[in-house]
């Protein structure tokens, strides 16, 4: 497998870049990859860098690992089986369940036999999911297809054709870990590390299953039924319990961690609990009062217009906004007065509103009669 760009390298950003610089670097690269539209060459593979880079840098804390680490690691923990799910940074399923002392120990030698032959978390894995609106509010029920390893049918997760065909390690003898010797400034010195040969397993392979190719894993596609929760919003995160990949050596499986992205809404504008709608308004309403219904998102209601309304009034309706997650009481919703001024008059209309212009129609103290006061004196 070739080596792949570091990070900052395939977004075009520098190693200081912030988090606006980022993602507007990924956004111009996403347009012009994106294998739907795009007719760059390996526009999908590099859709695929691009998103798992992003995925990356755009993360606070995995950025941190990733800096402190090194492009390195990561190339090691392809190696290992993961590619960039085995770093723990999430490709097209993110993956949390990397072990970084597995490097620590490569470099710095100790423990790595043992860390590997105990029982282990499998992967987890992440899937996005985008959702409309209207779901967010009241809540669903979606089917989701999802690819996770399980223990291979064939020969029992084993990874040999039979109990016979797996071997103890010639080369660590069976201890899954070999001693290092090399000459320093400081003398020689002595490290232990994992066995190249077997992985620090203990054991080989000599007639892998033809099935699973010596992994005792298989990828299995599956459709997992995902309950919406009414209140969701984007970025907000559903854990479902060992969904994930096959836990390694009897270890537990991974779980399925559901990352929700809300479509927005052509009416209604949402601030956390709380919506906001434009409600538009005739002059005659805005000025004469009226009684008019708005709708919500869980029916239409009807709020009274009081007489001398202004552009811009907001009105309250309690409960009629976005459920919350925790406490499932909605949020309210705030209509505001949307008085629209015509472009087009018919003669009669204009005849009218000429009569009204020689009357002394205005509100009472408005700013600029307080301007001209002010600057009379």
């Amino acid at each position: 497998m070739a080596a792949k760009k570091d990070y900052y390298e395939t977004l075009g950003v520098s190693k200081d870049a912030s988090k606006d610089e980022i993602k507007s670097a990924y956004r111009k690269l996403a347009r012009k990859y994106h294998p739907d539209g795009s007719k760059e060459e390996n526009a999908s593979e590099k859709f695929k860098e691009i998103r798992e880079a992003y995925e990356v840098l755009s993360d606070a804390s995995k950025r941190e690992q990733y800096d402190r680490f090194g492009h390195a690691a990561f190339e090691q923990a392809q190696q290992r089986g993961g590619g960039a799910e085995g770093f723990g940074f999430g490709g097209a399923e993110g993956f949390a369940g990397f072990d970084f002392e597995d490097i620590f120990s490569q470099f710095f030698g100790g423990g790595g036999a043992q860390r590997r032959s105990r029982p282990r978390k499998g992967q987890d894995i992440q899937k996005r999911m985008r959702v409309s609106f209207e779901e967010a509010v009241k809540g669903a029920k979606r089917k989701i297809r999802t690819t996770a390893y399980e223990e291979c049918g064939t020969c029992g997760g084993r990874g040999a054709e039979s109990a016979s065909d797996i071997k103890t390690c010639q080369r660590c003898k069976g201890t899954g870990a070999v001693t290092m010797e090399q000459q320093t400034l400081f003398g020689r010195t002595r490290t232990q590390t994992v066995c190249p040969q077997c992985g620090g397993e203990g054991k080989t392979i000599e007639n892998p299953c033809k099935t699973c190719g010596g992994e005792g894993q298989v990828a299995t596609e599956k459709t997992v039924t995902v309950n919406i929760p009414a209140g969701v919003d984007t970025n907000n995160q559903l854990r479902l319990s060992g969904l994930g990949h096959k836990g390694v050596k009897g270890g537990p499986p991974g779980d399925l961690y559901i990352v929700f992205e809300v479509e927005d809404d052509d009416v209604f504008e949402r601030h956390g609990d709380d919506l906001v709608v434009k409600i538009p308004l005739t002059i005659s309403q805005a000025v004469l009062g009226d009684e008019i219904i708005v709708p919500t998102p869980h029916g239409d209601v009807k709020l009274k217009i009081p007489a001398g309304t202004q552009p811009g009034k907001r009105f309250r309706i309690r409960s009629k906004g976005m459920p919350n997650l925790r406490s499932k009481r909605n949020g309210d919703l705030h209509a505001i007065a949307d008085v629209q001024i015509p472009t087009k008059l018919s003669k009669k209309q204009r005849e009218l509103f000429e009569s009204l212009s020689k009357t002394d129609l205005k509100a009472e103290d408005n700013l600029w009669d307080k301007v001209k006061k002010k600057f009379k004196q």
